[in-house]
């Protein structure tokens, strides 16, 4: 029985946004994961940030408390999630694993994976211009979205009328959407895209 445990060199993630730094194995019948820990080098120092053994999981960094998790029922995926990242969460990752084998002795192995975080320049939301001057028959159903390019996460809002008149507020989300549509929908709507 052969195993081995994979995953990539160095990972790049965005600050504030979230990543998995992937550790994973084939699992092999006569083998039980018995522990598995997931530990960090960084500027700050070291330590294990993650354990899972038989007495459940447990995040040992406060740091990280609340912000990484393992996949629970997913065989041979120990994978990192950490969420929220910061700027000092960069630094080297060890993802160590024991077995325990029909004849009771213990096979170890850990891979490590660096994880640079990046700032990307937060960039405010552009939306495309949809067609103007839109004629449906009544009865029909149509939709109307609201794409915008820009730093996510993006969200959307429709009104009815215009932006620097009255306006009524409709629905969040990127889409507007009518069943059948009525002689009273003919009107002037519009979008907006936010983000942070």
């Amino acid at each position: 029985a052969f195993l081995d445990l994979s995953g990539p060199s160095e990972v790049k993630g965005v600050w504030k946004g979230s990543i998995t730094l992937p550790c994973t194995y084939v699992p092999v019948e006569d083998l039980t994961q018995q522990t598995l820990a997931w530990a960090v080098v960084h500027d700050k120092g070291s330590g294990t940030i993650f354990r899972r053994d038989s007495s459940g999981d447990h995040v040992l960094l406060s740091e990280y408390r609340d912000r990484v998790s393992v996949p629970k029922d997913a065989p041979g995926n120990v994978s990192l999630l950490i969420l929220n990242m910061e700027i000092s969460d960069r630094g080297t990752y060890t993802c160590q694993v024991t077995w325990r084998d029909s004849n009771n002795s213990l096979i170890a192995k850990e891979i490590a994976t660096k994880l640079e975080v990046v700032k990307v320049a937060a960039t405010k939301p552009i939306i495309r211009a949809g067609e103007l001057g839109l004629t449906l028959p009544a009865g029909a159903s149509t939709s109307l979205t609201c794409q915008a390019s820009g730093s996510p996460p993006i969200t959307y809002r429709w009104f009815r009328g215009t932006p620097a008149g009255k306006a009524t507020f409709l629905t969040s989300g990127a889409e507007l959407a009518w069943h059948s549509l009525r002689l009273s929908d003919s009107g002037m709507y519009f979008c907006e895209a936010e983000n942070r």
